[in-house]
């Protein structure tokens, strides 16, 4: 692909990341990928972002280790704190699930402005979503536009006047079964990706978690098979 925008791609190797990174190829941006090995309990999300990666061309995929489990609360990264399956208020959460990693979105967005910086990128894109998600402070739009303020803020590049940063959330607003459309129609392969919060040892899904069923539900709502193994599919 010519062009001369670059930009960095925050990809988790599940659904929603493999789309934005679908979404800013389509918008002709050359991508740089960003994923975390953070001590996640699903760390097989990091080889489905690899594959992801290298199916939607990206210019380059960086994968860096960072150790959020030294600091737990989250049963995401503690072994401790099981992951919530079947829960009544899926859809609109009465508190923060056990699953919000303390800060990650703030971490992982520091990480990728830092690397735009170097790039000499000023766009940054982001799979947060705020219709079908599970109430994490970190996916709405009052949290993107004080990072991005803060971005232009403390950059040499911003400060300087080489451009102005922007951090893209293409899906904020779309419901999954949205999201799993616009992706079908850039070409995701979405039997690459991985969503679940507690697989087992082979890497199948629970079918349980919230990530799973928000899944699940967002195939079913799309009229469209998820090809995924789980080992159960009950989105009741």
């Amino acid at each position: 692909m010519m062009t001369d925008k670059k930009a960095v791609v925050l990809l988790s190797g599940g659904l929603d990341s493999a789309t934005i990174l679908a979404i800013a190829r389509d918008k002709r941006f050359e991508c740089y990928a960003l994923t975390f090995r953070y001590g996640q309990r699903h760390e097989c999300e990091v080889e489905s972002a690899g594959r992801v990666a290298q199916s939607l061309g990206a210019a380059e995929h960086r994968v860096i280790a960072i150790d959020l489990a030294v600091f737990g609360g989250s049963a995401l990264t503690d072994p401790a704190i099981d992951v919530p399956k079947d829960r009544p208020d899926l859809d609109n959460p009465s508190e923060i699930p056990a699953t919000y990693v303390p800060a990650r979105n703030t971490i992982f967005l520091s990480y990728a402005l830092a690397w735009a910086e170097v790039l000499g990128a000023f766009d940054i894109f982001i799979g947060v979503n705020s219709t079908d998600y599970s109430g994490y402070p970190d996916c709405r739009a009052e949290f993107i536009a004080a990072f991005e303020k803060t971005a232009n803020l403390a950059t040499a590049a911003a400060v300087e006047g080489h451009g102005r940063y922007r951090i893209h959330t293409p899906i904020m607003n779309m419901t999954k079964a949205q999201i799993i459309l616009t992706g079908t129609k850039l070409s995701v392969d979405y039997s690459l990706t991985h969503s679940c919060y507690d697989p087992d040892v082979q890497g199948k899904s629970c079918g349980r978690c919230d990530s799973c069923r928000l899944r699940l539900k967002g195939f079913a709502q799309a009229g469209l098979k998820d090809t995924i193994e789980y080992r159960t599919t009950n989105i009741e």
